[in-house]
C-alpha cells in the first residue's frame, strides 16, 4: 500500500459480504476498512475520512440511513447505499439524505466497482465552466466550483458532492430544459437513462435545502434553472 489510494469504508454487517467487498476493493487499487454497525461507521468516518462510503441500510445499532445524515452533516462524503431489495420508497429516502448512488443486492463485484469509480471521477473532475475569476452567479445563487461552496442571499448552503454538481450543470445550462437522460451523463457518468429516479430524488433534495422557486419540472421532460441572469 503506497498510502496516497482513494480511501474506501465498506458499511456491511454480513462478515462475509464485508470483506469479499474489501478485499475486492483492494484489489483494485483502494484503500479499504470495514465497520460492522451504524456507531463504529460514523466514528470510522470521522477518524479516517474516507473519500467514499460504501454502506448497507440495514445495520445494527442504528441504519445506514442515520448513518449517512450523521456523516453528511459533519463532512460531505460520496456514499454508495447497499440495498437488499428494488424498493423505491427506500432509495428515495436514502438518496435523500445524501448518498450519491445505490446498488441493488445481489450485486456483481463489477458493476459496485464501476459505479464507485464513477462516483470518485465525477467529484474529482473539474467544472467545465470553472474560471479563476471566481465563482458562478445565478439570481439568488453563488457557486464556487473551487470550493465547492454554495449560497443562497449570502447564506451558505450544505450540499452533498452529487447535490452540488447536478446544481453546478443546472446553473451552467439556466434557462434550457435539460432531460434525465441528459443529466445522468453530465452529472453521474451514466450512459442509459435506467436511474431517472436518482435525478428525481437529488432534485427533490436540492429544492428543501435551496427553495422551491428555482427549480422548474417540465413534465416529461426533465428539469431546468429558472433564475435572473
Amino acid at each position: 500500500m503506497r498510502g496516497n489510494e482513494p480511501r474506501i469504508l465498506v458499511v456491511e454487517d454480513e462478515p462475509t459480504i464485508a470483506r469479499a467487498v474489501a478485499d475486492r476493493l483492494a484489489a483494485e487499487g483502494f484503500a479499504a476498512e470495514i465497520a460492522a454497525d451504524g456507531p463504529a461507521a460514523v466514528e470510522r468516518a470521522r477518524g479516517w475520512e474516507p473519500h467514499l462510503i460504501v454502506l448497507d441500510v440495514m445495520l445494527p445499532g442504528f441504519d445506514g440511513l442515520e448513518v449517512c445524515r450523521r456523516v453528511q452533516a459533519e463532512r460531505p462524503v460520496p456514499v454508495v447505499m447497499l440495498t437488499a431489495r428494488d424498493d423505491e420508497t427506500d432509495l428515495l429516502v436514502g438518496l435523500g439524505v445524501g448518498a450519491d448512488d445505490y446498488v441493488t443486492k445481489p450485486f456483481s463485484m463489477r458493476e459496485l466497482v464501476a459505479r464507485i469509480r464513477a462516483v470518485l471521477r465525477r467529484i474529482e473532475r473539474p467544472a467545465p465552466d470553472a474560471a479563476p475569476a471566481g465563482p458562478l452567479r445565478a439570481g439568488p445563487l453563488e457557486i464556487d466550483p473551487r470550493t465547492r461552496r454554495v449560497r443562497r442571499d449570502g447564506a451558505e448552503v450544505h450540499l452533498t458532492p452529487t447535490e452540488f454538481d447536478l446544481l453546478a450543470c443546472l446553473v451552467r445550462n439556466r434557462g434550457t430544459v435539460l432531460t434525465r437522460a441528459v443529466l445522468l451523463e453530465q452529472v453521474w457518468d451514466w450512459a442509459d437513462a435506467s436511474g431517472t429516479r436518482v435525478v428525481d430524488s437529488h432534485v427533490k433534495a436540492l429544492r428543501r435545502k435551496l427553495g422551491p422557486d428555482l427549480i422548474r419540472t417540465v413534465h416529461g421532460v426533465g428539469y431546468s434553472l429558472e433564475v435572473a441572469a
